[in-house]
């Protein structure tokens, strides 16, 4: 067992765990963060994704012990239900849920993705979110979704000059 101090949505935490576990586990058993999910275990399916300093990564395959001092960013702080995230209000706006099981790994992909490129094509859009599985079939809803955060970048870049 060892400490591993991270920080998580802004807070700072320690987590007394085998460095090997996954930081997956950390975040859902120890910290009982119930968005980043467990789907496959190997990274295929994107429904454990997380930001780490910013990038979307696989939680499940992530150690513990490879974020200590960093900041992880999961969905539940990437936004709240009085000021969500642009992406997560463009889901929610488009309706882009069935069962809701890929949305954690939709909506942290999609804001990863935005951060870094705020006006991505079409093919840039469907190749970052090629990763995450989804067998609900809103595929389309989800597409919309993104292209809806894209716009309203768009227009917050031409009020204030800078995208958030």
């Amino acid at each position: 067992m060892a400490l591993t101090p991270f920080t998580v949505d802004g807070q700072p935490v320690n987590i007394d765990s085998d460095p090997q576990m996954p930081l997956l586990y950390a975040l859902r058993d120890d910290l009982k963060l119930n968005n980043p999910k467990f789907g496959c275990g190997l990274a295929q399916c994107g429904a454990c994704t997380v930001h780490v300093a910013g990038v979307a990564a696989r939680a499940c395959v992530i150690p513990a012990a490879q974020v200590q001092g960093r900041a992880i960013t999961t969905l539940e702080g990437l936004g709240d239900r009085l000021r969500p995230h642009v992406v997560q209000q463009a889901f929610i706006a488009a309706q882009a849920a069935q069962c809701g099981y890929c949305l954690n790994g939709m909506i942290m992909t999609t804001a990863a993705l935005l951060a870094h490129k705020p006006q991505p094509q079409p093919q840039e859009v469907r190749d970052a979110l090629s990763g995450n599985l989804c067998r609900c079939g809103t595929h389309i809803e989800i597409l919309a979704a993104v292209q809806a955060a894209v716009d309203a970048l768009a227009a917050q870049h031409a009020k204030t000059g800078a995208f958030e």
